[in-house]
């Protein structure tokens, strides 16, 4: 590509930057929740916005998929004889915003202090969403066309661990077909020095309640008789682990694979401090397997966490109560090779093993379980957005993980046969998912400037070869 294109194409984003700015910022205020029922509307209102701004800019195809839950966007742009095809995936719902007494300012009010701007959904995952659709607007309104094939899949329930993606992928996998998903949903490490995920991990949830009584009762009454469920489901709990952090289940850790040189070798490349790691997040300590790194645990290995602990009264004051039930919700990080459904089975397994025998247990899935996914190192799309990023931050990408999970990335390889590599711009100390989000006004700026740049460096890529995946 003639570099006088891309410059015509990144003048045309200077020329309309304020624009540009403002138009975010009002895909911003849409309050779509997609965990609240009561927030459907405005789940559909951000729909037919992102619809509108494709139709606008002159997308082809647009349409507004519903498949039994929330909506998802498609559209697309397919004249680049000879080009690759590339889906770009992003999301437009957003976490509740509670608790809404922690907010500097109020969440759907988006608010800019020291070039940052705070709001719910202001970083995760509209500004990586605008940014895209920015990126193609400026090519489509000076060129007339794109560098490469464009297939765009925006859904509104990601953050609720896209239910309805199954089936949007069984209906409509025909209009998702290409050589690449390059994801404006994640994020990157540090705010000045750009990085390029090659895993993201899996999730599977599950929720007990234990039970020692039929009512709450009177602890003086009752007490020294009757167990404490807390107290049983806490002794429960703590079986989960070793004392060294392992996790104790049997057979969870079937199918993980070990570490090896060359992912030492991408973990000796990231410019991370554990001191100032420990330092920054407040933490007491090191925890979780022995002779393992930070960056190692939080990448390649899987989890068990307890997100929430509960029974008895919570109010103020107290309240001698002998309580009859307790709670806890728990959640694993997956990775490659492990099955979310056999991991909670064998969670399950664990804790009706070790349920004492003064207590019954009720289990039952939460769900949202997603499988975790690994691209191969050697991809040709990671070169090209490497080069790019180069290009815009001035430095070397390095190579990095997610600790997190993208829904998608596993059902895209496993239904379509794609790869997914995430291009986004937020980094993690934005506080998404909680009280005062904010994204940086400068990531704003450099990730337009590399999403209009991405397009025909990925269009010179060597062709990845194609996967079927009712071959594997």
């Amino acid at each position: 590509m003639d570099a006088r294109v891309t410059d015509g194409v990144e003048g045309w984003i200077a020329q309309n930057r304020e624009a540009l700015w403002n138009d975010y910022l009002d895909l911003v205020r849409i309050p779509s929740v997609s965990a609240k029922p009561d927030h459907a509307e405005h789940v559909q209102r951000a729909a037919a916005w992102v619809a509108e701004r494709c139709r606008r800019m002159g997308l082809e195809n647009v349409e507004i998929w519903q498949e039994g839950g929330q909506p998802a966007v498609y559209a697309d742009w397919l004249h680049a004889e000879g080009a690759p095809t590339i889906v770009i995936y992003a999301h437009f719902d957003v976490q509740p915003p509670e608790p809404l007494e922690l907010w500097t300012s109020p969440p759907f009010e988006p608010t800019v202090r020291n070039n940052r701007v705070y709001a719910r959904g202001a970083s995760d995952d509209k500004a990586g969403l605008f940014i895209s659709l920015a990126a193609l607007e400026a090519w489509m309104r000076t060129e007339g066309r794109l560098p490469c094939n464009v297939r765009v899949f925006y859904e509104g329930e990601e953050e609720i661990g896209s239910p309805s993606l199954a089936a949007i992928l069984a209906k409509h996998k025909g209009k998702l077909k290409g050589e690449l998903v390059l994801s404006a949903d994640g994020g990157m490490l540090f705010e000045d020095k750009p990085d390029v995920s090659l895993s993201t991990r899996g999730i599977c949830k599950l929720e007990a309640i234990l039970r020692t009584a039929a009512k709450d009762l009177h602890s003086g009454s009752f007490g020294g008789a009757i167990a404490n469920a807390p107290l049983l489901l806490a002794r429960l709990v703590a079986t989960l682990h070793h004392d060294d952090g392992r996790v104790a289940v049997e057979n969870f850790y079937d199918g993980v694979r070990e570490t090896t040189d060359r992912d030492r070798a991408d973990f000796a490349a990231v410019p991370f401090n554990e001191t100032a790691f420990w330092r920054e997040i407040g933490a007491h300590g090191i925890w979780g397997e022995a002779n393992r790194s930070v960056l190692e645990k939080i990448w390649l290995r899987p989890t068990l966490e307890i997100n929430g602990l509960w029974g008895g009264y919570q109010g103020e004051g107290s309240k001698t109560v002998l309580p009859c039930e307790a709670h806890v919700k728990i959640t694993c990080r997956l990775v490659a090779g492990q099955d979310p459904a056999k991991v909670a089975a064998a969670v399950a397994a664990h804790l009706r093993a070790h349920c004492p025998a003064l207590a019954t247990l009720e289990i039952k899935s939460t769900g949202g379980g997603a499988g975790a996914y690994e691209i191969a190192a050697d991809h040709p799309a990671i070169g090209a957005i490497e080069g790019v990023l180069e290009e815009v931050y001035g430095v070397r990408p390095f190579r990095s993980r997610l600790g997190g999970t993208l829904p998608l990335c596993a059902q895209f390889k496993s239904e379509l046969g794609l790869d997914t590599i995430p291009m986004a711009f937020s980094t993690g100390d934005e506080d998404y998912h909680a009280p005062n989000e904010f994204f940086r006004v400068a990531s704003f700026d450099r990730g337009l400037k590399a999403w209009a740049r991405v397009f025909p460096a990925l269009a010179r890529m060597e062709r990845p070869s194609p996967i079927d995946p009712a071959a594997e």
